[in-house]
């Protein structure tokens, strides 16, 4: 038998920030492109923006800056928003499964 968890973050209790999202919001990062991190997490574009812009709309915070293509090409990434957010929920998570295995082998020996 073992133990599992899942954190996630709400706010009207609609997800805002889970580990998905923040996976999603770091392979924008990583790649610079909603579009090359939606292919990095096998999801569609559309995908990919929505779950971003449903996160944007309930925390009232801009998390992507998108530059539309052009000479340059476009691009996205990551606001000082987004990346203080990403960095507070892995602090957030950050040895919680420890605690739960813990826990779980005090009450399941």
């Amino acid at each position: 038998m073992n133990v599992k968890s899942n954190i996630w973050l709400e706010v009207d209790g609609k997800v805002v920030l889970s580990l998905w999202r923040v996976q999603l919001l770091k392979a924008v990062q990583e790649t610079g492109s909603i579009s090359r991190a939606a292919d990095v997490m096998d999801i569609t574009y559309r995908r990919a923006w929505d779950k971003i812009h449903q996160s944007e709309e309930r925390l009232g915070v801009k998390l992507v800056e998108t530059q539309i293509g052009g000479a340059g090409g476009g691009g996205a990434k990551i606001t000082p928003e987004g990346e203080a957010l990403i960095e507070k929920y892995i602090a957030l998570i950050t040895g919680v499964d420890t605690l739960l295995q813990q826990r779980f082998t005090e009450l399941f020996p």
